[in-house]
């Protein structure tokens, strides 16, 4: 007769299986990068990606549905939500987002903060990416706005959160874009100095 698996003895299981499909996940995208940089994103295949990353292409489409998913998708939206909820509400919108984002990037890995820079540098030099990165754009700037709402205790369609949001963003995406420019830039400190111009807004 075979013992029972105790509860707590299956947790890490499931933290290994899932540590593995983040792994999984995360080379099929650098490859994907990386032959997009190398070959151009027209010209480049989902099997060709498939074969550089030792996947199989229905591999590929279970993380990424679409071929542009392999630039645009990336794990930051839910982290951002829950650690700007938890910041001190003595601090200012705007310190509350600093420091949001500051912890944030500190915890991503050289090679992975890379790997966004050059993603970036695919979306502004693709016309097909920069069109479609506008409704992403989008998406994200609604959940800033949720979330600026839910800090301030407002609805996420008053016209002051979504000015504000869309303050933030701008900053973001202005700094975004000559990151992909300079790679010599250090963008945490770039984005962190240019957020400290709108010390004074608020929602």
């Amino acid at each position: 007769m075979k013992p029972q698996t105790q509860p707590d003895q299956a947790k890490p299981v499931t933290g290994l299986r899932e540590r593995k499909k983040a792994r999984t996940k995360a080379a099929i995208q650098r490859e994907a990068v990386r032959m997009f940089r190398e070959q151009g994103y027209t010209a480049t295949t989902i099997e060709q990606i498939a074969e550089a990353a030792e996947v199989a292409p229905s591999t590929v489409f279970r993380y990424f549905p679409t071929k542009q998913d392999l630039v645009f998708s990336h794990d930051y939206d839910l982290p951002f939500a829950m650690m700007l909820q938890a910041q001190s509400p003595d601090l200012t919108p705007i310190q509350a987002e600093r420091r949001t984002i500051r912890s944030m990037l500190e915890d991503i890995p050289p090679e992975e903060l890379a790997l966004q820079r050059e993603r970036w540098v695919l979306i502004i030099s693709e016309p097909e990416l920069w069109g479609a990165s506008l409704g992403n754009m989008s998406r994200t700037m609604e959940i800033m706005s949720e979330q600026v709402a839910k800090r301030a205790g407002r609805d996420p369609g008053d016209a002051s959160v979504r000015a504000y949001a869309g303050a933030v963003f701008g900053v973001m995406l202005q700094v975004s874009l000559e990151w992909a420019k300079n790679p010599d830039m250090d963008f945490a400190v770039a984005l962190d100095e240019a957020l400290l111009f709108l010390e004074d807004l608020r929602p």
